[in-house]
């Protein structure tokens, strides 16, 4: 499994098109010239940013999801068709190492001119440059947090 780690600030073109960080790309490993890389982008349930995972990690997330929902219950149906909407499935451009970032995306999180992929673990997120770091818990917030959960 892919560990993204890192903060990167590429600019988006007139398109929604942003190169896609080297040192993410590096982690997928060295592209041919005909190889396709997918990623599944979707908007983030708790925070104003894009979530985009590999696809093979989307399908162990989505899998792992359904599999707590019993889609013959109105309320676990309406849930997930829900969870499943506003999302794209993006492919990395093979000679520049781009993606196309639908609009309507972009306008979810307010970005226009630069974005910030930041690498968290299994996924990447995708925020507004300028929301950025907006939602960052206090220093002692987060210790108080990490010893609740993991103390």
């Amino acid at each position: 499994m892919v560990k993204f780690i890192g903060e990167y600030v590429p600019k988006l073109d007139d398109k929604g098109r942003a190169v896609v960080p080297a040192a993410f790309k590096n982690l997928l490993g060295k592209l041919q010239p005909d190889q396709e890389i997918s990623f599944v982008i979707k908007k983030d349930i708790f925070a104003n940013c894009l979530n985009m995972f590999t696809y093979e990690q989307w399908n162990q997330e989505s899998e792992q999801v359904r599999s707590r929902l019993n889609l013959f219950r109105r309320e676990d149906a309406a849930w997930y068709r829900e969870y499943m909407m506003d999302r794209a499935l993006v492919t990395l451009d093979g000679k520049v190492g781009r993606i196309i970032i639908p609009k309507n995306l972009l306008a979810k999180i307010g970005a226009d001119k630069e974005i910030v992929f930041s690498g968290c673990d299994f996924k990447i997120e995708i925020w507004a440059k300028e929301n950025f770091g907006n939602n960052r818990l206090s220093e002692e917030d987060f210790t108080n947090l990490t010893e609740k959960l993991l103390g």
